[in-house]
């Protein structure tokens, strides 16, 4: 019986990696194409001399370049001292009848990236050329991905216009490329450590790590052996070494989250590392030098700790080289439709839900009652409070326009709303305005549907509304509808 092998799967051309051959020999280029072309693994592009190579390298892109060393027009040294300049990353393969080591080292030295004489080994150049290769692109691939983190957490994330803010992020643009050590102030939900973040990827530590802390979250003998690890045996539970976060975030940078909440003899110990660049681990008596950006931030007022006792003088002058003030919510309410915009965008697509297919853009919108409410209210969570809101409304929300009932009851309480009384209800004594003012559309509405027998496409016309209006106005008001032959 004879057997089937599956047919070999043949690599897309435009998805191949491609070589360019630069040599003035036809045999040479025509060997080289066949052993590239004989698997479809690349795509191969061919230059007869030193001039047609150059002119293809700056006209195309190429995964890789095998360059002939001796050539009539120019010789391979010259083309490298031309290109190398312009394009310091592709790589090139040096190949020449000339197998000196000497040679070697000055084509090594100008920037080739290896060297093959002629006759050339071909199991070993194709593993050279696919390791190569292989290499740059893992090489790109996690320039991509540092790009997208910086992106990811850039100033642009910070979002607000108002003038307090552009002043902030004016002040982390310029202290993010600097070494000081930063201290960022603010009420809880400001965003302290998205700052912190944007500060890190825009500075010269982006490919380093990130570490961030939580003082609060961990008990003192804890936080200590989080931040500067232990060895083993240094207590009960120490049954192997740990590195600590500075170890672990060595030419990076370490976030310290309410940093007022450390205890006494970690505060002793971090200014250790502020003022001499090294620690002792839990149990050690070697200390361990590291180099280590510090971020701190706190919703209290440090100064105040000081004053009371309770945080170190000399770590509180040591924390506050650059003081980077974020400033509350409510303070800068131009802000507040921006933020409603961004967060709509995010969990709409997160949720995968009102997005529009072209932009990827939500086409959610609060109401105008609802965007009012939220530029009166207070915001004593600040953005992050905010954030729940709007998540909370792309969850709930069942059409476009999203009405005031989607809004949490403590937010609405607090700016002294009450919906769903009930048809027939009065009004308390202590109405708000805007419940004086819903009181009145109900009624108005109430008896336009009465006078056209509830026909809600007559009412709506009536009013000089769009019918959709007034249906989400009906919704929201909780104005039951009654049928045309009941109401007869």
């Amino acid at each position: 019986m004879a057997e089937h092998f599956p047919p070999e799967v043949s690599v897309p051309e435009s998805t191949r990696p491609r070589i360019l051959v630069v040599d003035d020999e036809a045999d040479i280029r025509e060997s080289l194409e066949a052993l590239l072309t004989l698997e479809d693994k690349y795509a191969v592009d061919m230059a007869a001399n030193a001039t047609e190579g150059i002119r293809k390298m700056e006209s195309g892109t190429y995964d890789l370049v095998l360059l002939d060393l001796m050539m009539p027009d120019k010789s391979g040294m010259e083309v490298l001292d031309e290109i190398r300049p312009r394009d310091p990353e592709t790589p090139i393969f040096m190949i020449t009848a000339y197998g000196s080591v000497e040679v070697a080292v000055q084509a090594l030295k100008r920037g080739a990236n290896d060297y093959f004489s002629k006759p050339w080994d071909n199991e070993k150049l194709l593993i050279e050329i696919e390791r190569m290769i292989a290499a740059r692109r893992l090489e790109s691939e996690n320039t991509q991905l540092k790009r997208a983190l910086k992106q990811r957490y850039s100033f642009p994330n910070i979002i607000g216009k108002s003038e307090r803010i552009v002043k902030m992020l004016d002040l982390v643009a310029q202290v993010a490329s600097s070494r000081s050590t930063i201290l960022i102030t603010g009420e809880t939900g400001t965003g302290k450590e998205l700052v912190a973040k944007a500060i890190h990827a825009n500075s010269v530590r982006a490919e380093h790590m990130f570490v961030a802390v939580n003082s609060g979250s961990l008990p003192p003998e804890l936080l200590e052996s989080t931040l500067f690890g232990h060895v083993k045996g240094a207590f009960t539970s120490a049954i192997q070494s740990k590195k600590g976060y500075f170890e672990v975030a060595d030419e990076g940078t370490i976030f310290f989250d309410e940093i007022g909440t450390i205890g006494p003899e970690t505060q002793v110990k971090l200014l250790r590392v502020l003022q001499d660049k090294e620690f002792t681990p839990l149990g050690s008596t070697e200390p361990i030098r590291v180099d280590v950006r510090i971020l701190a931030a706190t919703n209290a007022d440090l100064f105040q700790l000081v004053k009371d006792g309770r945080f170190r003088e000399d770590l509180y002058y040591r924390l506050n080289v650059i003081n980077i003030v974020l400033p509350p919510l409510r303070e800068r309410k131009e802000d507040i439709p921006l933020l409603v915009d961004h967060f709509f965008d995010h969990f709409c697509r997160e949720n995968n839900k009102f997005l529009d297919a072209a932009s990827q853009r939500s086409t959610l919108r609060f109401e105008p009652e609802v965007i009012q409410v939220l530029m009166e209210h207070s915001w004593p969570g600040n953005v992050r409070e905010l954030e729940n809101v709007v998540e909370r409304a792309v969850v709930l929300a069942t059409g476009a326009s999203v009405p005031i009932d989607v809004l949490p009851d403590p937010l609405l309480q607090a700016n002294g709303i009450r919906l769903n009384r009930g048809e027939g209800g009065a009004l308390p004594p202590d109405a708000s305005l805007f419940e004086i003012c819903n009181d009145f559309e109900r009624r108005v509405i109430l008896e336009r549907l009465e006078q056209y027998n509830w026909s809600q496409t007559e009412a709506a016309e009536s009013l000089h509304v769009p019918l959709s209006t007034l249906n989400q106005k009906i919704k929201r008001l909780d104005i039951r509808i009654r049928k045309k032959s009941d109401a007869g």
